[in-house]
C-alpha cells in the first residue's frame, strides 16, 4: 500500500503562559504575519484558562486547531481543578496532549494513565497528541526506544482502527526540553522510524501515516534540519513558540 503523503505538522505548547488577553494579542499578530501555507497545519495548546480566548481568536482559520494541554477522562464529577474532554470541546479544543513529559515527571502522570486520557479523547471524537520519550539516564542506559515503545503500548492500547486518524505522537527527549540541547535529526530520525514501526505493529497502517512530531529546543536555528528528515512530520515547540513573529517564521519554514 502506498504511503500517504506528508502533512507538516507545528504545534506550540504555550505551557504555564499567555493570559486570555495576551492570548488574543498574540492571535492578532501572528495571524497578520503567517497566511497558510498548503500541507501543514497548525496546533496550539494554551493554558486552560486561555483555552477559549485562543480558540475564538484563531476560528476561521481551516489551518489552525487548538487543543487543551491536559485532560481528565471522566466526563464529570467532583475533580477539582481538573478539565474533562467535554469541557475541553465546549472551550473550542479540538484535541489535547497526553503524556508531556512535564506532566509525568513533575505531576507524576503514569503510563497508564495516558492511556485513560486518550481512550477519553477519542470517545469524543477529539485529537491526541500522545508524547512520548527518555530521561538521559535512560538515554546513556541505551534504553530510548524501550521506552518510548512502553509509552507508546499504554497509551495507545485498545485504539479501534477508525480512531488512528485522530491520533499524532510526539517524540520529545526529556534531556532536551528548555534545556538548550535537542537530539540531531540523524538522532531524532532514527528513533521515528522505531516508533512508526511500532506504530504498524500496533494497527495504525491501515489508516495512513500518523504523524510523529520532534519536540525539545526546537527553534529558529534548526528546524529546518529537523524537517528535512522524512521521518520527522513537525515539531512540538514550547518556549519558541511563544514569541508571535518568530512563531510565524518557524511555520513558514520549507525543509
Amino acid at each position: 500500500m502506498p504511503e500517504a503523503a506528508r502533512t507538516l505538522v507545528f504545534a506550540a505548547n504555550w505551557k504555564m503562559h499567555l493570559a486570555p488577553d495576551e492570548a488574543r494579542s498574540f492571535a492578532g499578530i501572528f495571524l497578520a504575519s503567517a497566511p497558510p501555507v498548503s500541507g501543514r497545519t497548525l496546533w496550539f495548546f494554551p493554558s486552560a484558562v486561555s483555552l477559549e480566548a485562543a480558540s475564538t481568536a484563531f476560528q476561521g482559520r481551516a489551518d489552525i486547531r487548538t487543543g487543551a494541554q491536559d485532560v481528565y477522562w471522566e466526563p464529570k464529577g467532583a475533580f477539582t481543578g481538573a478539565t474533562s474532554t467535554t469541557l475541553a470541546r465546549g472551550a473550542g479544543a479540538s484535541g489535547a496532549l497526553v503524556g508531556h513529559s512535564e506532566r509525568r515527571h513533575v505531576f507524576g502522570e503514569t503510563d497508564a494513565e495516558t492511556g485513560k486520557k486518550v481512550r477519553a479523547l477519542l470517545a469524543q471524537g477529539l485529537w491526541a497528541m500522545l508524547c512520548v520519550g527518555e530521561t538521559l539516564a535512560e538515554r546513556d542506559a541505551g534504553t530510548t526506544l524501550d521506552v518510548c515503545i512502553r509509552q507508546l503500548r499504554a497509551g495507545l492500547e485498545g485504539i479501534a482502527a477508525e480512531a488512528w486518524p485522530q491520533v499524532m505522537i510526539a517524540y520529545e527527549p526529556v534531556w532536551a526540553i528548555g534545556t538548550g540541547r535537542n537530539a540531531t535529526p540523524g538522532d531524532a530520525a532514527t528513533v521515528h522510524r522505531g516508533i512508526r514501526d511500532e506504530l504498524d505493529r500496533l494497527g495504525a497502517r491501515p489508516a495512513g501515516r500518523v504523524p510523529v512530531l520532534y519536540g525539545g529546543s526546537v527553534n529558529q536555528g534548526n528546524v529546518a534540519s529537523l524537517l528535512a528528515e522524512r521521518e520527522i512530520d513537525g515539531v512540538l515547540v514550547g518556549g519558541a513558540s511563544l514569541d508571535p513573529v518568530g512563531w510565524a517564521r518557524i511555520v513558514a519554514t520549507m525543509p
